[in-house]
């Protein structure tokens, strides 16, 4: 726990949640001298001294592994079978609980969306946040080492980057090569014009080879210094506190079971998409008889909170390596390039669809013998909810994604699977990459990559099977990793491919949406577009949950724009 001033005192501004947006507002609003900042979160801290080998590292595969960086009770619901009658159970959702939060220990992948996103967010009811209106920010956050011209920022705090020739693995480059002979060109920025074709990835990778968390990249040494910030770890927030209808405060609560009230005189909820929702609800905003069913007396209904919930719906197609093709550094990053296309599904935009070209499935020993294609719908229909189990902040809320609700998400994932599988099939490849199957992060491929030395074990010793099995591969992969599912088997049968993508989908960990800015005549709108909540005074929202429709984006780098942003109108008196 960092404290750099008396939180006894009435701050002005008092910042619940330490991830990518709460680290950005944090550094911005505490450049003002005569603001005193108060920034609590729930996770430990990470700074330049102390910053975890597995956090800083480029490839991201352990650290959002580790439960110490993560809520390791949250479950969501990924799946929705229209009749119901299929099983539905919730897996668990990788969240981060660290300063910096997602941006510490997610793939470092540096991409804006389409220009479409945000005029789509415009024409939605966020008035202020066009293409054009968001550009200027997106540019102003980073520092691109490979390319310059309007669309790229030279003196940002984050230092973006692609992988040059000498390090890209040998399967992420003939997987490229292979697309641009089937018609997708190998193009040079991710981040210029919004055009279909192969990408090396825009990365937030350092001058040093290193992540770049918001809690590195703007809560530098001296921002950490300023009299007029203060930093509190390992805490996070019970209840908001109010005076009739103005927020003027937050009940904490430490690791020890210590409460105490902190108050100020604006409050921002910058807890991500799924926790800054829920502590919205417990403290009386949403929907009445909900809260009513929980005990909670309501202080503003606003039936939006906790709906609109978004994701990247995602399925992806592996094939195991031969030693030619495989990584050679193990610390290098797994994302290096991605696939970006158009589905022709009537009615949806250019470029709706996104792979990314993965060196390796995963952390460990099986994993580095895969390569992967993991294929994510970038502009999903479907809609989620979240709704609270109990008032205690002990009980993490009731998460359900309803991935594939709409069906043109289905579609297009099934649709995947099958351009996945022959451009993995496809001559160019021969000799480059052995059987190809279907893949999910499913919870029984989650719990094998738990570190431990039974299932360290376990990994070694199919490992070891699989590269030794010569003509006997496929049907010990068909076998032991897929269960007996064949992808010759779901491409010859739609009802088994639909079976398959239903029970496997999953997410992108780009949870999204569930207190959207709105026009103030949208019933389901939570905030307005500068983020305050509406119909209660001195109280913001900002990150990921304002999201009025997902953009075909990892929503890291949206998020930190957005955090930009909200700064900025904050310190304008807006």
């Amino acid at each position: 726990m960092t404290v750099a001033m008396n939180t006894g005192a009435v701050a002005d501004h008092l910042i619940l949640g330490g991830g990518s947006a709460g680290c950005v507002l944090a550094a911005r609003l505490s450049e003002d001298p005569a603001r005193r900042v108060v920034l609590v979160e729930a996770g430990r801290d990470i700074n330049e001294s102390d910053v975890p080998p597995d956090v800083i590292s480029r490839y991201p595969g352990r650290a959002y592994l580790d439960t110490r960086n993560i809520w390791d009770e949250l479950t969501a619901l990924m799946g929705y079978a229209r009749s119901n009658s299929a099983p539905r159970s919730s897996r668990r959702y990788e969240q981060a609980k660290i300063l910096g939060g997602g941006s510490a220990i997610n793939a470092l992948m540096a991409n804006r969306g389409a220009p479409a996103d945000y005029d789509e967010w415009q024409d939605l009811g966020a008035a202020g946040w066009s293409w054009q209106d968001c550009l200027p920010w997106f540019v102003k956050i980073e520092s691109d080492r490979d390319f310059e011209g309007p669309l790229h920022g030279d003196s940002g705090p984050l230092t973006i980057r692609r992988i040059d020739d000498e390090r890209i693995s040998p399967f992420v480059l003939r997987v490229m090569q292979t697309l641009e002979k089937r018609g997708w060109p190998i193009r040079p920025d991710q981040n210029g014009e919004w055009l279909d074709g192969a990408y090396r990835g825009a990365a937030a990778i350092s001058d040093t080879g290193r992540r770049m968390p918001t809690s590195l990249a703007w809560l530098t040494p001296e921002v950490r210094r300023r009299p007029n910030l203060t930093i509190i770890t390992a805490a996070r927030a019970e209840r908001l506190v109010f005076n009739g209808r103005c927020a003027t405060g937050a009940v904490i609560v430490d690791t020890s079971g210590l409460r105490r009230t902190l108050s100020a005189r604006e409050v921002i909820v910058s807890s991500g998409a799924i926790h800054s929702a829920a502590l919205l609800l417990r403290s009386g905003i949403g929907r009445g008889e909900e809260l009513a069913g929980h005990g909670i007396g309501v202080v503003h209904e606003l039936p939006g909170v906790g709906r609109n919930l978004m994701e990247h719906p995602s399925i992806a197609v592996a094939t195991w390596l031969p030693p030619a093709m495989r990584e050679k550094n193990l610390a290098e990053h797994h994302e290096q390039a991605i696939w970006r296309y158009s589905s022709g599904l009537a009615g949806v935009p250019q470029g709706d669809m996104h792979a990314a070209i993965l060196s390796r499935a995963g952390w460990h020993s099986v994993g580095h013998r895969m390569g992967s294609l993991l294929f994510w719908v970038n502009k999903s229909y479907s809609r989620g909810l979240l709704r609270l189990r109990s008032a205690d902040l002990a009980m993490e809320p009731e998460v359900d994604f309803r991935m594939l609700s709409d069906e043109r998400d289905l579609e297009r994932l099934k649709q995947a699977l099958r351009m996945g599988a022959e451009l993995l099939a496809d001559p160019h490849m021969a000799g480059r990459r052995g059987t190809i199957f279907p893949s999910s992060y499913s919870p029984r491929v989650a719990k094998v990559a738990v570190p431990g030395a039974w299932n360290a074990a376990q990994r070694g010793l199919l490992s070891g099977m699989i590269d030794l099995a010569g003509p006997l591969r496929a049907a010990l992969v068909h076998s032991v990793i897929t269960l007996g599912t064949t992808m010759e088997g779901l491409l010859r049968d739609d009802a088994a491919l639909t079976e398959f993508v239903r029970r496997h989908v999953g997410g992108t960990w780009h949870a999204s949406g569930t207190c959207r800015m709105g026009a103030a005549d949208d019933p389901q709108a939570v905030t307005t577009p500068t983020g305050k909540v509406r119909g209660v005074d001195g109280l913001r929202v900002c990150d990921a949950s304002l999201m009025p429709s997902i953009p075909c984006a990892n929503t890291n780098i949206p998020t930190i724009m957005m955090a930009e942003r909200i700064a900025s109108f904050i310190r304008a008196g807006r």
